[in-house]
């Protein structure tokens, strides 16, 4: 389903040439400016999963004031993995820049919001300005003000320690962190701190798919160096109860959303 501004369904945009090289934008109703939210879904970067995965919640942000930009990056088992995935998230998220010469697009209020992997993904967009020149997504065009982090594999080398989806990270990155730490420390959030930016990280305390403590890890790290980071444990939440627009996770969710983006300005 396609539609413009003031209709409903999403924008569907190409930002490269392959197939996986596009996003859905949901435009809210208004004049706007509005604010952007940046949505990166999860599935362990494997091609199975897409951003489908997202749907309700692109809805529910523009329900909300929100211009959602949904947005889809080659993953592994589709001509993902390093580098291709972390180039696409970053020519994705750059391409908004385009996008605002033609919507009334808020780039200054733009937050990234991630599940799973793609917590990962989102808190890596707000690394990029910090990495070194050369690596896969540096020198942003578009940077987000926020985080909110859902579920997030935050930090790839304990993930990869914890055999997180039967080693997702190493099949993401090629290899293990001792034959790759060039690849997990551009990579992996919890190796880029600080990162300057207001995060909220949400996580399910009955989450068996992403384990809490990478959250809690990554949480105390980044405010050792002195990031601002909320952590927010829901209970009784499973890994997709927090993307579930009528669930308490997504609640919380919401809450950080505003919370961070208030915080930026």
């Amino acid at each position: 389903m396609t539609g413009g501004q003031g209709e409903p369904g999403p924008v569907l945009y190409h930002y490269g040439p392959e197939d996986d090289h596009v996003g859905d934008l949901w435009l809210p109703e208004g004049s706007g400016p509005h604010p952007v939210a940046v949505v990166l879904h999860g599935g362990y970067w494997r091609a199975y999963f897409t951003r489908a995965l997202m749907d309700e919640l692109c809805a529910d942000l523009a329900g909300r004031g929100w211009a959602a930009w949904n947005l889809e990056y080659r993953r592994v088992g589709a001509g993902g993995g390093w580098p291709a995935t972390f180039r696409d998230v970053a020519t994705g998220v750059d391409h908004l820049s385009l996008l605002a010469e033609r919507y009334p697009l808020d780039l200054g209020r733009l937050v990234s919001v991630g599940h799973s992997a793609g917590g990962q993904l989102a808190l890596w967009t707000a690394a990029r300005a910090g990495l070194p020149p050369g690596a896969p997504g540096a020198e942003p065009i578009v940077r987000p003000v926020g985080v909110v982090d859902l579920a997030g594999l935050a930090d790839l080398r304990l993930a990869e320690q914890l055999e997180q989806g039967s080693h997702a990270s190493a099949e993401l990155l090629g290899g293990t962190p001792q034959q790759h730490p060039d690849r997990y420390a551009v990579t992996s959030p919890a190796q880029r701190l600080p990162l300057g930016v207001p995060q909220g990280v949400v996580h399910g305390d009955a989450d068996v798919n992403v384990a809490p403590e990478i959250s809690d890890a990554y949480a105390t790290a980044a405010r050792t160096a002195g990031d601002d980071v909320e952590l927010v444990r829901v209970p009784g939440a499973d890994h997709f109860a927090l993307i579930d627009p009528a669930g308490p996770g997504w609640a919380a969710a919401l809450a950080q959303l505003d919370r961070v983006a208030r915080s930026a300005t």
